[in-house]
């Protein structure tokens, strides 16, 4: 039997690469299988030499709810040794971008994976240790072997005053990130399959992935026009990655 653990990604800042030099880290447009398996991985408190043979075989999708904006950031740093400056480097991030991402396997992994997001070993993050996510990354399970239609039935997540932006719409328009076949046609390649995660020698593989659009209902919609209902804008809510968890017992 098989089953479908769904995640939402939300945060201030993502940053989600398929390639990296040290100058220059750019950042996809939607969270990557290795990064979402790196994420799992670290809930489940394995060590980055740890084999990934049965998490690299979980079948992976992604829906883009909220597309964020795109952000450079440039920074500096010193040899630890030498305090010799390193060269400037450009980092890429996603801002207040929000998306659901499915897992599908079976049903004794995915439920452990369940367990270990509600109790991670180490703390998720979303594509960089700078990027905390903002509120649970659980949206739960379901008794579907196919992570993509799990993600057709699952409701918009969007941020508050993301959908109040919206509220005119009475659909939205969803991209979904799917794992395509050797058969698969139009279908694009990203390398992002991950092999190991060991840090002297991280490597990856091709992976195929077919993109398709669903159309979800818009909860906000108001049909009447802006000049004559105009509301409050919804605020941005206050960040704080520290909020849901537990002080540690004393010695």
């Amino acid at each position: 039997m098989k089953s479908v653990l769904a995640l939402r990604l939300a945060g201030p800042l993502q940053s989600w690469g398929a390639s990296a030099r040290f100058a220059r880290r750019t950042t996809e447009s939607a969270p990557t299988k290795s990064g979402v398996i790196g994420l799992l991985a670290a809930a489940l408190g394995r060590d980055r030499t740890a084999d990934l043979t049965d998490l690299a075989a979980l079948r992976f999708a992604v829906r883009i709810d909220q597309p964020g904006t795109r952000l450079r950031d440039f920074q500096t740093a010193h040899h630890a040794d030498t305090e010799k400056a390193m060269p400037v480097s450009e980092r890429s991030y996603l801002a207040d971008a929000v998306f659901v991402a499915a897992i599908a396997g079976h049903d004794a992994m995915i439920r452990a994976l369940h367990a270990a997001v509600q109790t991670p070993v180490y703390l998720p993050y979303l594509g960089r240790r700078s990027c905390p996510p903002q509120g649970p990354l659980d949206l739960g399970l379901r008794n579907i072997d196919d992570p993509v239609e799990a993600l057709k039935a699952e409701e918009w997540q969007a941020s508050d005053w993301y959908r109040e932006q919206r509220r005119h719409d009475r659909t939205i328009t969803l991209t979904i990130l799917g794992e395509g076949t050797a058969d698969s046609r139009l279908s694009d390649t990203l390398k992002d399959q991950p092999i190991s995660f060991d840090p002297r020698h991280r490597r990856y593989a091709l992976r195929s992935v077919i993109s398709t659009s669903i159309e979800v209902h818009n909860p906000r919609y108001s049909p009447s026009s802006p000049s004559r209902n105009r509301r409050a804008p919804v605020p941005v809510p206050r960040h704080e990655p520290e909020a849901l968890l537990s002080p540690m017992d004393g010695p």
